[in-house]
């Protein structure tokens, strides 16, 4: 039996922690499939560093949450003109799933819609040879967990600066993303219909194509859910500090400073293991001084401004402000 689960949640921590507790939890003898949407988000895969995925000061400017999935592969951009589909269920007599699998009935609902699909590649959905389908599945103990994006009428503008990476060198061993020409679903539909509509026919065809059932969580789900979704996906550790050791050179030019070189050595669990500063600036103290001061701190906001409180920045780079060092670091 195929199980229907309704989610009109667009909360991403909510809805990561919503896919995991269902992969984990539910009845292992029946498969579940959700329609889900997310407000602009970056999705990160298992095994990327999030610092080379993201363009991080676009994403501070425009709120945009960042989490990281079970699965692995790229990041992905969703706002409320994605939907995103996920399937959840167990390998039948050592059946063997490819993306296709999972694939195939989504392309045949965008078919009935009129839409003409290409399955491409390894992972990928395409209309007219560009991509709008990303897919990621996860596998644990003969379970799958299928999952993909559907971008509809998504702010492809906003997707490019998002998911642009900055100017500064990142090196690490983390899985990079593979940027392609993508589009949306919206103008290749023979009528002009809105998400709500959208949503609703590909939610129609796959409940009958399939027979599905809706399931029904109870008030001790939910409260399983939020647990984790505050204990894990909400949480800086799992979306940023899981990230694998990398380095990283930012060079700025700061009015009345001078020009700014930092080389910076994170570590595992996003902890400064070194950082060096360079640059034509002047300074009275000792730069090492202020290298003592951040290493061991995690390159996160909080813990950064907790390192550098009481510390004369100016002292060390004549007319730095604290929060000009921070900007630099954090973005």
């Amino acid at each position: 039996m195929m199980y229907l689960l309704e989610n009109c949640n667009t909360n991403p921590y909510y809805n990561l922690a919503l896919e995991q507790y269902v992969f984990d939890n539910l009845d292992r003898s029946h498969s579940y499939f959700m329609l889900w949407q997310n407000d602009n988000t970056i999705v990160v895969g298992k095994h990327q560093n999030t610092a080379e995925e993201i363009n991080a000061s676009y994403v501070k400017e425009n709120d945009i949450s960042v989490v990281r999935r079970l699965s692995g592969g790229g990041a992905v951009y969703h706002d409320l003109g994605n939907l995103n589909f996920t399937f959840i269920t167990d390998q039948i007599d050592g059946q063997i799933f490819d993306f296709s699998t999972f694939c195939k009935p989504v392309a045949k609902a965008l078919a009935s819609m009129g839409v003409d699909v290409k399955i491409s590649g390894r992972n990928d959905m395409t209309i007219d040879g560009k991509k709008f389908s990303g897919n990621a599945m996860y596998m644990k103990e003969g379970r799958v967990m299928h999952h993909g994006t559907l971008m509809f009428d998504s702010n492809l503008q906003i997707m490019e600066q998002a998911l642009r990476v900055s100017k500064d060198k990142i090196e690490s061993k983390g899985v990079k993303s593979v940027r392609g020409r993508v589009t949306n679903i919206k103008p290749y539909l023979p009528q002009n219909i809105t998400m709500k509509e959208f949503r609703q026919t590909l939610h129609n065809f796959m409940v009958t194509e399939n027979n599905m059932s809706l399931y029904t969580l109870t008030e001790q789900d939910f409260q399983s859910i939020h647990h984790l979704q505050e204990t894990v996906y909400s949480q800086w550790e799992w979306n940023y500090g899981t990230s694998p050791p990398y380095t990283v050179r930012k060079k700025r030019r700061i009015e009345n400073c001078g020009s700014i070189e930092l080389f910076i050595n994170v570590g595992k669990k996003g902890i400064i293991e070194d950082i060096s500063f360079y640059g034509d600036y002047f300074g009275n103290g000792n730069s090492n001084e202020l290298t003592a001061a951040l290493k061991g701190y995690r390159i996160e906001e909080h813990s950064l401004s907790e390192s550098l409180e009481g510390v004369d920045v100016g002292q060390y780079i004549n007319n730095l402000k604290r929060e000009d060092l921070l900007d630099i670091l954090l973005s």
